[in-house]
């Protein structure tokens, strides 16, 4: 079933990660598994923020002995970083198993990245210069407490409560996902895709990677793969749903964007809220009405409808 969540504000920052925080939770009933943000603050000019994992979360309960293997896929990554060039400026282990650097780098980053997911073991969840991307087992109190989201500071965010139907239970499985080499888009989505072998293999000719078998991650790629040759989110989203195949609802975030889109049969829901100063959406009223307790309008998007927002 699942359930999306996406806001947006204008013109200033917010208690993005705790306002997500609320419209997640509300939504816990349509998704227990997992849990997942996309949080964009404000970026420094030449710093990328790297979040990654080394490790499942099952993993540790695996003996000791998985902790040595950590220590050592940690230092194969520091080792990577420094032989691309990259100046590590912080590091911070927020779990035993997920980490967050702050890095300096004037290379490619694509081949950075590639390199670094060489290490057995090892996935980026997302490296850019906004976006931070967190995504772990449990609900969402569960998840902001463990990395500390109740106050994060930004513009933007969107979010996903996972109940597995094709997939493990995994973080590996877990929504938001990312695609380099455009390095600041996030997406989430509720449905099915059911021509994604044909389009996963049409991306992976082209270059692509693909970290797990969930149908969701084509979408983080094929539009990570438009915006990198010159087309808008816009088009972007009004191309995917004449190319894509199932039915499907789902939000983007780029470094100062938030699209979504729902395919010709519109069967997966979602409820909107625009005001001058915020947009906010999510699968069910409820979640919005989580940060807006007070009397509001809402509306929900018709079938084949597009829609971009600036921050």
């Amino acid at each position: 079933m699942c359930g999306i969540a996406g806001l947006i504000h204008k013109g200033k920052s917010s208690n993005v990660g705790g306002e997500m925080t609320a419209m997640l939770q509300a939504l816990k009933h349509r998704g227990p598994d997992s849990t997942g943000y996309a949080v964009y603050g404000k970026p420094t000019e030449g710093d990328y923020i790297m979040r990654l994992k080394v490790a499942e979360a099952e993993d540790m309960h695996k003996g000791r002995g998985i902790h040595q293997v950590i220590v050592d896929r940690i230092a194969a990554v520091e080792e990577i970083l420094a032989e691309h060039g990259a100046a590590v400026k912080s590091k911070e282990s927020v779990t035993e198993y997920a980490l967050r650097f702050v890095l300096s780098h004037e290379g490619d980053t694509s081949a950075m990245a590639e390199h670094i997911e060489e290490t057995d073991g090892v996935e980026i969840l997302s490296m850019g210069n906004g976006l931070e991307l967190i995504k772990d087992l449990g609900d969402a109190a569960d998840v902001a407490g463990l990395y500390g989201l109740e106050n994060f500071e930004g513009t933007h965010s969107i979010g996903h409560t996972r109940m597995a139907t094709e997939s493990d239970v995994d973080i590996r499985s877990a929504h938001p996902y990312w695609a380099f080499p455009y390095n600041d888009v996030s997406v989430v989505h509720n449905g099915q895709i059911t021509n994604y072998w044909i389009m996963r293999r049409e991306m992976e000719r082209k270059g692509h990677r693909f970290m797990s078998n969930c149908d969701s991650e084509l979408l983080a790629v094929y539009t990570a793969h438009n915006l990198a040759n010159g087309i808008t989110l816009e088009q972007s989203l009004r191309n995917s749903i004449e190319e894509i195949d199932g039915v499907f609802t789902y939000l983007v975030a780029t470094k100062d964007q938030l699209g979504m889109a729902k395919d010709t049969m519109a069967a997966k829901p979602l409820v909107l809220y625009e005001s001058d100063d915020l947009i906010a959406m999510a699968s069910e009223e409820v979640a919005i009405r989580a940060i807006l307790p007070q009397e509001i309008d809402t509306y929900d998007p018709y079938d084949e409808e597009v829609r971009v927002w600036q921050a």
